[in-house]
């Protein structure tokens, strides 16, 4: 095998293993991204008006609630961190909990 061959091959070679390395990396990068763009509902952590979406009766869509922390009135966070949302009435719910607006 020449010399040009050789370093050729080391070329080709070393192109492939860097496109694996970076296919494989766009790949964990792809997969964090989806998995940070996992929402879910959490109610009694939204600000009044600041609610995602029907809060409840009396309340049509986004930015009706009509009180801090309304217990009926949900707001999207990320997948995981609802539960231990601290609010001054206590932590965020996966399920509408009871409010003095209901």
């Amino acid at each position: 095998m020449s010399t040009k061959t050789k370093s050729f091959s080391a070329a080709v070679i070393a192109g492939a293993v860097a496109t694996v390395v970076t296919a494989g990396a766009l790949t964990a990068i792809s997969t964090q991204g989806a998995h940070a763009m996992e929402k879910e509902k959490c109610y009694g952590v939204a600000l009044k008006g600041q609610n995602d979406c029907a809060a409840g009766p009396g309340t049509t869509c986004a930015g009706t609630a009509t009180e801090d922390y309304q217990g009926n009135a949900w707001k999207l966070v990320p997948k995981g961190t609802c539960t231990t949302m601290k609010t001054p009435k206590g932590m965020g719910s996966l399920e509408p909990m009871k409010s003095d607006a209901m």
